[in-house]
């Protein structure tokens, strides 16, 4: 029984971070050393980011907060808050990214009505509170109270695909079901300043943002593209277990990026694509660029470098999650959705288009996906 994500839809805050003036800002701050400073420099240069978006309003250059927590433009000086002020602000401010995401993926399904909506699954790995996402999605939509609500918490950038799976078997022993998951992600609440190369990696390549779907085996009704679920695994590399990393400090959540993952996912990315691309014969048989889409999360530059290379794909292939990375950065489990919406969102070409998807997180882990790019009219 075939099961589809019948909307996706994406929500970010509205405060810009302009690449070349958070490298300045960051190169500038007292305690660097010269090392750090040129760190600095190299990662933010090197990302291949324009913008990103934080929920963090007094991080804008134009923001002058009374009492700033922050960042302080009088000093030009990044500050260190503790972890109880920045989740606070998780909690208040990716309420609001969760709740404007799902609010517009519902309103993409014309003939969907709330009462519909059996399953809410939420996602985020950067804070923590309870009554928790679930439950404000629930009371701030109006949905059924007696809707099932699960919450996958801290577990990394691969966090949509375990996500979409649970949705997938919702709707498959159900097929009346009718699942809304949301993924919402403010990293930059735990950006700091350090002479650290991975925390330097973190303050250069993260943002916030958030997407959501809707998933059901109910059959498509109008004429937009939906995607259909086919397949989903889960590899565990043999190495890498210390490389990446997300950790709970005093000073916000400590990021551990180790410049050898790329370098990991490059040696292990073809094993990690064998048990999915066995599920279909024909296409296992086939090299990887003829596979039509490659929906990849863009980690880093790096990572999709070392991706491009090792699998022979086209640049072409790869421009969703260049894209994606250029315009929003890592926002670590939405990410993955934002490359699937900009596929959607890309004139159909034939009435149904391969993707395979990745994405990769801490373990090391590599969660993998098989979809369709279903188009009912072309």
């Amino acid at each position: 029984m075939p099961v589809y994500v019948r909307s996706l839809e994406t929500a970010v805050p509205p405060t810009i971070l302009v690449q070349s003036q958070a490298r300045d800002v960051f190169a500038a701050q007292p305690g660097l050393t010269r090392l750090g400073s040129r760190l600095v420099s190299t990662c933010f240069d090197s990302a291949a980011i324009d913008t990103r978006y934080t929920a963090v309003e007094e991080l804008s250059l134009d923001a002058h907060p009374e009492n700033p927590k922050f960042f302080d433009p009088g000093l030009n000086q990044v500050l260190s808050p503790s972890t109880k002020v920045r989740n606070e602000i998780f909690a208040t401010e990716a309420t609001k990214l969760f709740i404007e995401s799902a609010k517009a993926a519902i309103a993409g399904v014309p003939d969907l009505d709330l009462d519909d909506i059996t399953h809410v699954v939420t996602v985020s790995c950067t804070g923590f509170f309870n009554p928790g996402p679930d439950y404000k999605v629930v009371r701030a939509l109006g949905l059924n109270p007696a809707v099932q609500r699960y919450h996958l918490g801290f577990m990394g950038c691969y966090a949509a695909f375990p996500a979409l799976r649970a949705a997938r078997q919702f709707c498959t022993a159900d097929p009346s079901a009718v699942v809304l998951v949301i993924c919402a992600e403010l990293c930059s609440l735990h950006v700091r300043t350090s002479n650290d190369p991975d925390t330097i990696m973190g303050s250069a390549i993260f943002g916030d943002g958030a997407a959501a779907a809707i998933v059901t085996a109910r059959e498509p009704q109008g004429p937009e593209p939906v995607l259909r679920l086919d397949h989903f695994e889960t590899v565990l590399t043999p190495v890498g277990e210390e490389a990446m990393a997300w950790n709970i400090g005093d000073e916000g959540f400590e990021m551990v990026l180790g410049s050898y993952v790329p370098h990991i996912i490059e040696e292990h990315i073809t094993g990690a694509l064998e048990p999915l691309l066995a599920k279909e014969p024909e296409l296992a048989a086939r090299s990887y660029k003829d596979i039509t889409h490659w929906a990849i999360h863009p980690g880093g530059r790096s990572i999709l470098d070392k991706v491009e290379s090792r699998l022979e794909l086209t640049r072409e292939q790869l421009v969703p999650a260049r894209e994606t990375l250029r315009e929003y950065g890592n926002m670590s489990s939405a990410t993955v959705l934002f490359v699937l919406k900009y596929l959607l969102d890309r004139p159909a070409q034939a009435r149904e288009e391969r993707i395979c998807s990745m994405a990769f997180g801490p373990g090391l882990t590599v969660e993998t996906a098989l979809l369709t790019l279903v188009s009912p009219v072309l």
